[in-house]
């Protein structure tokens, strides 16, 4: 009976010293560990004249001076045209969003959904519209708001930006990838980058066409200017955007011109389509944007015959005839009289400036010589040996038209000439990432977004936590024990 006491006494000692030694682990050498931060996510639709993506992005909570370092997480295009397409059909236009909501809901985890910021932004296309028609612009925007609040997410508003912001965004996200901006530094720090170069950017959509950049004189013009704070530093640039001068709609302001000024009422001869090349047009569709001007006495019925003679010379006049490039005394200007300063810097020349380019192979800095070496010579095939080449290519008849207009925008209305040629940089990506307002966005919007503070918890190094766990395991195996002997060991 006295050796059984004696047992169980050593036992529960020793499970109140293990319990005392685990209690003294878990609380010396105690220290506040900051958690790392939670991601947040934004949705952004991109609007454009001739289709619609959306973007998912996401940021960690604390951010970084300010601004949120922004990552791309999924691209998905939305099927169908832009959403100015579906004016005589608004409730189609929000329909064409939801495979791609549906999409991002899988993506962003549920308990974040609600509080995930969500904008639709429309450019050029319509802005078209509501000029146009406003009533029409502002059924489609109902119903793309419909359709997007029917998710569990924070819809901030569909609008329409401005050339500027569509511009400025795009320079934004030209830079941030590039690590212009801010840069993680092998000290595992963010930091601005020391002497580094901001570059400009030059986007060309379906109906606008923007220039940004950081120049090197006073901006005259305060409509041309914007400022950013980003990443603890101030950039003050110029930027213009010149709505009708997109691709879409200056292609057709230049089909346009030749019919006005076309021998015969319903026949166009084209100097930048291939000799051989026929298509059909009516003359509804030809002036149904108010970037064109109709003749005075149109004929909507009439069908209007539009043949390619692949004349590179008459092409360029032609294009030429598309803008004014009188400045007027003692002014730097673009053209159509838009003030702007000298061009400055390297640049990224995205969107339609990058597929015309990378069709014709001319996106890897060839001197400006070459550009129009191979322009001239791809402008001169005809259209049947054109079709051999490249078969099942739907825009194939107009990449000489565009080559044209791209070298003339550049050449004529941006300022750019042979020195500074070299200085553009055809690209449709950077880091992996889409080049476009999008992300720019995003970026200059978690700047109003309210940072969000890091969880401290209480942390211990390794060793002790695990020792401080090996005596409380002790402490109650001898417990057991000591319970055990109380209640199975029989005495005689």
């Amino acid at each position: 009976m006295a050796y059984k006491a004696k047992a169980i006494v050593g036992l529960l000692a020793a499970t109140c010293a293990f319990s005392i030694i685990a209690l003294i682990l878990s609380v010396v050498n105690v220290k506040d560990v900051i958690l790392p931060p939670s991601n947040k996510y934004g949705l952004v639709f991109d609007a454009g004249s001739t289709h619609t993506a959306l973007y998912i992005y996401q940021w960690p909570a604390d951010k970084e001076n300010g601004t949120g370092i922004v990552s791309q997480v999924e691209a998905c295009k939305v099927s169908g045209p832009g959403i100015s397409s579906y004016a005589d059909n608004p409730a189609g236009a929000g329909a064409s969003l939801k495979t791609c909501l549906d999409n991002a809901m899988k993506i962003i985890p549920a308990k974040q959904q609600r509080e995930t910021p969500t904008y639709l932004g429309a450019t050029a296309g319509m802005r078209l519209l509501r000029d146009q028609n406003s009533t029409k612009a502002e059924q489609v925007f109902a119903e793309v708001a419909k359709a997007i609040g029917e998710y569990p997410v924070d819809f901030r508003g569909a609008q329409i930006l401005t050339g500027n912001e569509e511009g400025s965004f795009g320079w934004i996200t030209v830079n941030y990838l590039l690590e212009t901006l801010v840069k993680f530094s092998f000290a595992g720090q963010w930091e601005h980058p020391r002497d580094t170069e901001v570059l400009g950017a030059l986007d060309l959509g379906g109906a606008s066409t923007q220039i940004t950049f950081q120049p090197g004189v006073t901006i005259e013009d305060k409509n041309t200017s914007i400022f950013y704070r980003l990443y603890g530093t101030n950039y003050l640039l110029y930027t213009h955007s010149y709505l009708c001068y997109g691709q879409t709609q200056a292609l057709k302001k230049l089909l346009a011109a030749l019919h006005q000024g076309s021998p015969s009422p319903q026949q166009i001869s084209h100097p930048c389509y291939p000799k051989g090349y026929q298509e059909n047009i009516t003359t509804a569709d030809l002036y149904d944007s108010p970037c064109v001007q109709a003749p005075s006495t149109p004929s909507p019925a009439q069908i209007l015959t539009v043949m390619g003679t692949g004349d590179p010379a008459a092409c360029s006049a032609a294009i030429q005839k598309l803008f004014n490039f009188t400045c007027g005394a003692n002014r730097m200007c673009g053209f159509n009289g838009v003030y702007q300063p000298p061009v400055r810097g390297q640049f990224f020349a995205f969107a339609g400036f990058y597929h015309t380019f990378r069709f014709l192979n001319l996106t890897g800095q060839q001197s400006l010589s070459d550009v129009n070496s191979t322009v001239q010579t791809f402008c001169k095939k005809n259209w049947r040996e054109l079709e051999e080449a490249f078969p099942q290519d739907k825009y194939l008849h107009i990449y000489c038209s565009v080559a044209n207009y791209i070298l003339t925008l550049l050449l004529d209305g941006y300022k750019f000439n042979e020195h500074t040629w070299s200085n553009i940089h055809f690209s449709q990506q950077a880091a992996n990432t889409d080049i476009g307002w999008t992300l720019g966005f995003m970026l200059n919007y978690t700047n109003m977004i309210p940072t969000e503070a890091l969880e401290h918890v209480k942390g211990h190094q390794p060793s002790l936590w695990a020792g401080a766990v090996s005596f409380i395991v002790l402490a109650m195996v001898a417990g057991l024990v000591a319970v055990f002997l109380q209640c199975f060991w029989k005495t005689k």
